[in-house]
């Protein structure tokens, strides 16, 4: 092979070591940016609607039977006096309100084990009514546990309550935070902190 063939071939070899080393290059570029995209795409991955009212629903609820745990039984009577309070509601028909309204949210899910109303409006004690609070919280923990992408936005219930499932989700949640304010504010006048914001030093 003389001296012009093997520069000739020699050239070629490196042209083509050179191409391999790009065409290597650009694969493991793309495979780079394809691992980077489905990383992006995982961290923007979004939660269900389960899981996010889900979380929602624990951390409310435990504010609230917190709060209804902390009132002595020899209080759940008390109602406001001073100022304008005619007519509210006592701390033991704050939380039988709500007990209530829980399963009324959720009356349009589906689910089975909501006691009778007239069951619930009987209650007196605080025992009775704590666990009524409970048991309403866990019925509405099942209902938005049923939620997915796919139904939240469907309409349930009927009559004055007909709502999407978010709708009623979102409608529990404002009114558990409603009758939670006024159950604390029954709460200090008896000269009781909240527990949840004992918790936080308020």
């Amino acid at each position: 092979m003389n001296c012009r063939a093997i520069r000739a071939f020699g050239f070629a070899a490196a042209m083509l070591a050179g191409g391999m080393m790009v065409c290597t290059a650009a694969h493991a570029q793309a495979g780079t940016m394809e691992k980077a995209k489905a990383k992006a795409a995982d961290s923007m991955q979004a939660s269900s609607p389960s899981a996010v009212y889900g979380q929602l629903v624990k951390m409310l609820s435990s504010e609230v039977i917190s709060a209804a745990e902390a009132m002595p039984a020899d209080k759940y009577d008390f109602a406001p006096t001073a100022g304008k309070f005619d007519g509210v509601r006592t701390f033991g028909g704050q939380v039988q309100h709500l007990a209530e309204a829980n399963y009324m949210f959720f009356s349009g899910f589906g689910l089975s084990g909501a006691p009778d109303d007239a069951k619930l409006k009987s209650l007196k004690s605080k025992d009775e009514l704590v666990q009524a609070l409970k048991d309403s919280f866990a019925f509405a923990q099942k209902g938005v546990d049923t939620m997915t992408a796919q139904n939240a936005f469907e309409s349930v219930g009927s009559g004055r309550m007909k709502m999407t499932r978010a709708g009623a989700a979102a409608f529990c949640l404002a009114h558990s935070m409603d009758h939670y304010g006024q159950m604390v504010v029954y709460l200090r006048m008896n000269g009781i902190v909240p527990p949840a914001s004992q918790k936080q030093g308020m």
